[in-house]
This record gives structure tokens, C-alpha cells and sequence, in this order.
């Protein structure tokens, strides 16, 4: 259970606060609501870029790493589709120093020539990286291509196209900040040994005179049902031959979502489950296999992927697949491997609350979501899924119709 108080400035930004005394550490989790399903078509990647650009200093603190380092502290961030996340921890008695460094670069990121320049080099380079020159990384830009058709998570989190970032204007860059980096769309957690009346205080001196921003209205096109099969083939200079198949399923509020978060379960994790036991163990098609949820705010998909065997045939270990599948869509899990999978995301949940980094950002996500008091309540929808209720669920989603597969064949 994480007890948390809530307050909203009047500038609209929402304000979570968790004591934990049982550590001299906080943590300041300012989650935006923006990603990458919020950018232009023809201007992709640009929130990604904000997460490179908002360590690029600010009016008043030209080096944000290094006034947090002065400070005890140390910080990250990351982009998905849906939400852009940063996160710092440091002292709790420096905690000053946390909403200084915060407030400023949300009030006045700093905007230069030269800075734009460094880190939309920063990013080409990692898109090189992480998508071209590595080994299977143009799967996670063909695969949601393949899936969707309208909907904007058709495309990466690093953009659709790098020229989007490479030819990216300061008009354009300023705009984006100026809608979606204001108060009333984020939320701040603040998590660790503080009180609420410490934070309450900070907000005030350093938050609360940023203006409200006009909020920004989302209208993203809807992804209309898959009504038949998808299927593509690429041939790349990879080690072996891999399968991606990918279900569109229900968004992140969905019960339902619980639902196929066990079934990945109960399919892949670990040595017991039903298709490493078929496909690896037994029968030998693949060296790998594993399934998982996207965790999207809208629709989002099941996955199903795994590394063929030397010498079996990409129609044969998808073949395989689609039975163990079937099996799943037939006949319902037993009572003791829903238990076990149940059991399992319990135990990940309770380790996850040992860290304040971890608590706040549940917080900050389940508040966007619709309340952060539904961060105590996750386990409970897990196990509300019954065998009945999971079967349902599955023959929803795991329909060949309702798939897109990609072969992605090796060249040996």
C-alpha cells in the first residue's frame, strides 16, 4: 500500500506526495503528458527529442547534470508513445535543489542554435545505433507499420523518419515545448523522506508562478479492427531467423489487459511455461520464445516472438505457434497456472514498491490514468481474472484474423 497525499496548483499542475521516512533519499518524478502518438505525421520523433533537449540546460542553469551532481543527485528520463517521464533522486535534504533545477526548465528551457543542433545530432546518431546498425533493430519500425494503419503508434518513439529530425526548426521545436511541457499537463510525485507540508511550500516558490499553458486538445484517429491477416517478410544480416506476431488487444484501463498480461505469462515466463515447454524444450523450433503486452493508453498489442532453431522453416515454427495458440483459444488455463502467474506479479509488485523511484512513478502514471489511488489497487485486478474471464478475453485477441506477422529471415 502507498499512502500518498494530492494537492493541484492553480496553475493545473497535480502534486503527489509519498513520505517514506525510512530512507534520507527523494525522489521528483515529473511525468508530461505527451508522446510520441501526440506529434505531426510529417513531424515525428520531436518528443523524444524534448527528452534530450530538456537536459540541454536551462535560462538560469546552463548545466543541469552538474548542479544535480553538486547536489548528491543523479537522473534520467525516457519517451514511449503515450508519456514522457523524468526522474532524478538525490538527499532529501537538497530536495530544494530538486525543484529549483525542475521548475526552470519547464518555465524557461533554454532554446539555442547550438544546442538543437547537438542533440538532434545526439539522436540521429542513436537512431543509426539502435535501428540500423543493430542486429533485429528495424523490427520495432516495420512491426507497428505492419499493425497499424491510422493510428499514430503505427510509429517509433525515435520517429517515423529521421529526416523529421534532421531538418527540425526551431518554429516547430518551440511550438511543441510550449504546448504540452506547461504545468496543468504533468504531474509531479515527489517520493522519499519529505512531508507534505515541506513540498506544499516548494511548490509554491518554485512552481506555482509558471502559467498555466492552453491545454492541449487530442484528437487521434482510432485504429479500426484488423479484418485479416497481415503478413511480412524481410531478409536481414542476422544471426537467425526470427517470427513476430502481434494481436491488437485492449488499452491499459481494459480489464481485459490484466487478462493478457497473465496469459504472456503463462505462454513464456520461465522454463515451465506452455510454449517454452513445446516449442524449445520438446519440439525444438526455437532457441527462444517469449510474449508480452505494449502497455499503451490506447489499444495497444500482444506479442508473441521467438528465434527459430538452425535449419527449421519459418512456415513450420509459425505453424507451431498458431497451435500452442489454439489451445490457449480452446480450452481455458487450469486454476493453478492462473494462481502461479497471479502469484508471480504479486511478488514483482511488492519488490517494485521497495524503491521510492519505482512508487512515484506508479503514482504519476496511474494518476494520468485517472486516479493514483488505482496504484493500490493493480493486484486486485490481476487477480480478479478467472479462467472463465481470461478464455474470453483470449479468443477476443488471439484470432489469426486480428494478427500481423512478420518474418524477419535471416540470410544464412
Amino acid at each position: 500500500m502507498i499512502n500518498f497525499e494530492k494537492f493541484v496548483l492553480d496553475n493545473g499542475l497535480k502534486v503527489i506526495v509519498h513520505t517514506d521516512t525510512s530512507t534520507p533519499m527523494a525522489c521528483v518524478n515529473i511525468l508530461y503528458n505527451v508522446g510520441a502518438r501526440d506529434e505531426n505525421p510529417e513531424r515525428t520523433g520531436f518528443a523524444h527529442l524534448f527528452e534530450h533537449l530538456m537536459f540541454g540546460g536551462s535560462v538560469n542553469i546552463p548545466d543541469f547534470d552538474g548542479a544535480l551532481q553538486l547536489a548528491g543527485g543523479e537522473n534520467n528520463a525516457f519517451t514511449s508513445n503515450d508519456i514522457t517521464n523524468y526522474y532524478l533522486t538525490l538527499p532529501a535534504i537538497n530536495l530544494d535543489v530538486a525543484f529549483w533545477l525542475e521548475s526552470d526548465r519547464m518555465l524557461s528551457l533554454a532554446f539555442s542554435d547550438k544546442s538543437l543542433e547537438v542533440q538532434r545530432n545526439v539522436v540521429i546518431e542513436e537512431y543509426k545505433q539502435s535501428y540500423l546498425n543493430q542486429p533485429y533493430g528495424d523490427i520495432w519500425i516495420e512491426l507497428p507499420k505492419l499493425a497499424y494503419k491510422v493510428h499514430p503508434y503505427m510509429w517509433p518513439t525515435i520517429g517515423k523518419n529521421i529526416d523529421h529530425i534532421k531538418y527540425a526548426v526551431m518554429d516547430d521545436v518551440k511550438a511543441f515545448f510550449k504546448t504540452f511541457y506547461c504545468p496543468n499537463n504533468a504531474v509531479l510525485v515527489v517520493s522519499g523522506n519529505v512531508t507534505t507540508e515541506t513540498v506544499k511550500a516548494l511548490c509554491e516558490k518554485w512552481f506555482a508562478p509558471i502559467p498555466r499553458g492552453n491545454p492541449p486538445v487530442r484528437r487521434l484517429p482510432q485504429e479500426p479492427p484488423q479484418t485479416q491477416a497481415r503478413l511480412l517478410e524481410l531478409v536481414r544480416d542476422v544471426p537467425a531467423t526470427a517470427i513476430y506476431k502481434a494481436y491488437h488487444m485492449g488499452k491499459r484501463t481494459d480489464q481485459s489487459f490484466y487478462s493478457m498480461e497473465l496469459l504472456a505469462d503463462i505462454l513464456t515466463d520461465g522454463n515451465a511455461s506452455r510454449l517454452y515447454t513445446e516449442l524449445v524444450k520438446k519440439k525444438k523450433l526455437f532457441s527462444e520464445i517469449s510474449a508480452f503486452t505494449f502497455e499503451s493508453l490506447d489499444p495497444g498489442l500482444f506479442v508473441v516472438t521467438g528465434k527459430l532453431s538452425e535449419g527449421v522453416k519459418t512456415e513450420a515454427a509459425d505453424e507451431a505457434i498458431r497451435n500452442e495458440l489454439d489451445k490457449a483459444v480452446k480450452q481455458a488455463v487450469t486454476e493453478n497456472e492462473l494462481e502461479k502467474a497471479r502469484n508471480k506479479t504479486e511478488s514483482s509488485h511488492i519488490f517494485g514498491e521497495m524503491s521510492i523511484l519505482n512508487k512515484a512513478m506508479n503514482l504519476a502514471l496511474f494518476e494520468l490514468l485517472g486516479d493514483a489511488g488505482d496504484a493500490n489497487r493493480e493486484v486486485e485486478k490481476f487477480f480478479k481474472v478467472t479462467p472463465e474471464s481470461l478464455l474470453h478475453d483470449t479468443r477476443a485477441v488471439l484470432n489469426e484474423d486480428n494478427c500481423s506477422t512478420l518474418y524477419y529471415k535471416s540470410k544464412k
